[in-house]
């Protein structure tokens, strides 16, 4: 009898010792291309804690923003993808923000609510409380780096910011080939440079298959079979294709390399514990992505390109995006009849005269 007793003592030691374990590896794939990350492993928490030692970077708010817990409290982040054209070094001052994608996960509602931002938008760049200068909003990054990209996005969408991760785009690379790549479905046959920037190397048949990190990059980034915009939501499909590789039992084996890969190409004010909170909400449900494209217009304002959110969708969109932070709300309080996430509109319209900088949807 106790024999037995001892054996049922044992196993739920080991349950519960498993399950700490999984609670404990959680959300380093998460941040590495966004929103990704449950059921790590014990012994990859040594080489976690390094990666994110190494990736801990805080930023300067002019505005407080206060604390919030994820596991009982809706939160947010700030997405962005640098290019480093010059070197491989993680000096990411000088560079680019080529991806800008606001996210919300909300454990009351088990949604998360992702939109992507096209770099071109012309919208009022916020430094230290005030309006420096109005520009595409991928020049806040050059401007002031993480601390203005957020306090500009924050302002533009009247939304906060909790979190945020910049990864380069090395990172996008090793991680896909380290989960053996990610199925897409690819809209249309084309050709596109590789990440150093040979011509014609990538050549992608339409249909649906499985893409190595070279492949999936150059679908995410290529200009040349629709627009910004629509690009910004292939880049949303790529996320979610890589989430659902990374949570798949057979990518477990991979997680060391992929942790290795986040620490020298990731930049996040997430501590461990606040990865670790977020990783618990992972394991006790299973949330439903919905992604958001923006309609808009393009124009030209002293000779440069622009892209104009077309108020409606912007305010359909920004409301989505405020609901799901707002825990007393329900799951479908967070949408409304008009956001339609899966349609974009776009209307190619250079000769657009809106040459004042008040535009309705970047006040």
């Amino acid at each position: 009898m106790s024999k037995n007793n001892s054996s049922r003592s044992n196993i739920r030691r080991s349950s519960k010792k498993k399950k700490q374990r999984i609670i404990l590896a959680i959300l380093i794939p998460f941040f590495i291309i966004v929103l990704v990350g449950m059921a790590y492993f014990a012994k990859l928490l040594a080489t976690t804690e390094n990666a994110i030692e190494a990736s801990y970077h805080e930023v300067k708010r002019t505005t407080p923003i206060a604390d919030v817990d994820p596991i009982t409290e809706p939160v947010s982040f700030l997405i962005l993808g640098v290019d480093n054209d010059q070197d491989d070094s993680r000096s990411l001052g000088s560079t680019r923000a080529d991806s800008i994608i606001y996210a919300t996960v909300n454990p009351i509602t088990s949604k998360m609510n992702m939109v992507s931002i096209p770099r071109d938008t012309y919208v009022p760049i916020m430094q230290d409380n005030q309006i420096i200068k109005y520009d595409r909003i991928n020049s806040a990054y050059a401007l002031g780096e993480e601390s203005t990209m957020i306090e500009t996005v924050e302002s533009w969408l009247d939304v906060p910011i909790h979190y945020y991760a910049t990864f380069n785009f090395d990172a996008f690379l090793e991680i896909i080939d380290a989960l053996g790549g990610i199925e897409m479905d690819v809209p249309i046959t084309f050709s596109e440079q590789d990440s150093s920037g040979k011509l014609g190397t990538i050549h992608l048949e339409e249909g649906l298959q499985t893409l190595n990190g070279e492949e999936a990059l150059a679908l995410a980034r290529t200009r040349k079979i629709d627009n910004d915009v629509e690009r910004g939501h292939r880049q949303q499909l790529v996320i979610q294709a890589i989430m659902k590789k990374a949570l798949s039992v057979g990518s477990i084996p991979q997680y060391t390399d992929i942790v290795e890969t986040v620490g020298a190409n990731m930049r996040t004010n997430m501590r461990i514990g606040d990865m670790t909170a977020l990783a618990k909400t992972g394991l006790n449900s299973k949330f439903e992505m919905k992604s958001h494209v923006f309609e808009w217009s393009s124009f030209t304002e002293r000779g440069m390109d622009l892209v104009k959110i077309d108020p409606t969708s912007f305010a359909n969109i920004q409301l989505a995006l405020q609901n799901s932070l707002d825990p007393s709300l329900s799951d479908d309080s967070a949408y409304t009849d008009d956001d339609n996430p899966e349609e974009t509109t776009s209307s190619d319209s250079s000769d657009q005269d809106t040459k004042s900088p008040d535009l309705e949807a970047a006040d």
